[in-house]
């Protein structure tokens, strides 16, 4: 059961560095405990952290396991997550010790599409080989079949998840020309659809055979784990670019790169990885993938709304109420 007795001057641990402005207002309100040189806390950091703290305000580079959380101190009482996914965070684990959890969600919807559409343009148009050609200092100017890529507009874009995110894609896709089509659990209404102009398709498998362009929108828990495995990739025609901006483990990264090297894909653009950062030396080697170091959310305006969503949510257990982005539905 959730613990909401008022905390009047909660201890509270950021394991990150967030943006000053985050910092000083946590430290205004609350005993704080930051991480000036923003280097990932290693697991016995991590425990002595959740051992002596009344919040714990971790980001997606903190994996909180269960047995992380049944170490825990008898303080910890909630974990304010700076970010939206929680996939790195035992949820069943935290319920079991009525540890509340929380979120930042829909604070970075629309970044994270605005780097998805960067993505979505930058692989068929070969926009990083033409900036590594003119650094190179190898180009010899503009020729008929210097750089060729493939029209946007006229494309079948492929949103798997049709979310926040997923939508936002979908305006931003169609003003481009590119038709909409969908694979979400559930149909969207009838007005949201008819909004994006979009087809949804109950089966994934038939929609991976239909677009051109794939995206991938979905957050990672256990059913959307290698979600885009073998198997579907090979249901995807040769001349489909591959998009994800969602979470690595959703893709199954050794069956792309098989794909890609057997140009039975045309290319990919990924900003999130399987084993971050560490990145397979076989991407590297592939001219026709566009790789970004996970900053699809990364905009000032974002980490800033990020961490006033965390503080409402911190302000709002400490005073014996239930934070408004919790997570864990159903306790009482």
């Amino acid at each position: 059961m959730a613990d909401l007795r008022r905390c009047a001057h909660p201890k509270v641990i950021v394991t990150r560095a967030l943006p000053d402005v985050v910092m000083s207002r946590l430290g205004e309100l609350f005993d704080i405990t930051g991480n000036a040189d923003d280097v990932p806390l290693g697991r016995a950091a991590l425990a002595a952290a959740m051992a002596d703290c009344d919040v714990l305000v971790p980001a997606v580079t903190d994996t909180i396991d269960d047995a992380l959380i049944a170490g825990a101190g008898p303080r910890l009482r909630l974990i304010a997550n700076f970010g939206a996914g929680v996939n790195h965070i035992d949820l069943a684990a935290a319920r079991t010790r009525g540890i509340i959890v929380t979120n930042t969600p829909g604070v970075l919807t629309e970044d994270t599409a605005d780097m998805t559409m960067a993505l979505i343009l930058s692989v068929p148009r070969r926009l990083a080989e033409g900036e590594k050609l003119v650094r190179s200092g190898q180009w010899n100017g503009w020729s008929p079949g210097g750089m060729l890529g493939y029209r946007i507009g006229g494309k079948a874009l492929g949103i798997v998840g049709m979310g926040r995110i997923g939508q936002a894609v979908a305006r931003r896709a169609r003003a481009f020309g590119l038709s909409i089509h969908y694979h979400n659990r559930q149909r969207l209404p009838d007005v949201a659809e008819a909004g994006l102009d979009a087809q949804w398709h109950p089966d994934l498998d038939a929609m991976l055979g239909a677009v051109d362009i794939l995206t991938i929108h979905t957050p990672l828990n256990a059913d959307s784990r290698d979600l885009i495995d073998a198997r579907r990739i090979a249901l995807l025609r040769p001349h489909v670019f591959v998009i994800n901006a969602s979470r690595g483990g959703i893709l199954d990264e050794d069956a792309l790169i098989d794909a890609l090297e057997g140009g039975r894909l045309a290319g990919a653009g990924l900003d999130v990885w399987r084993h971050e950062p560490e990145i397979d030396p076989r991407l590297l080697a592939l001219s026709n993938v566009v790789m970004t170091p996970h900053m699809g959310s990364a905009t000032w305006e974002g980490r800033v709304a990020s961490g006033e969503r965390v503080i409402a949510n911190i302000r709002m257990w400490a005073d014996g109420h239930r934070p408004p982005d919790q997570v864990l539905e159903g306790w009482v």
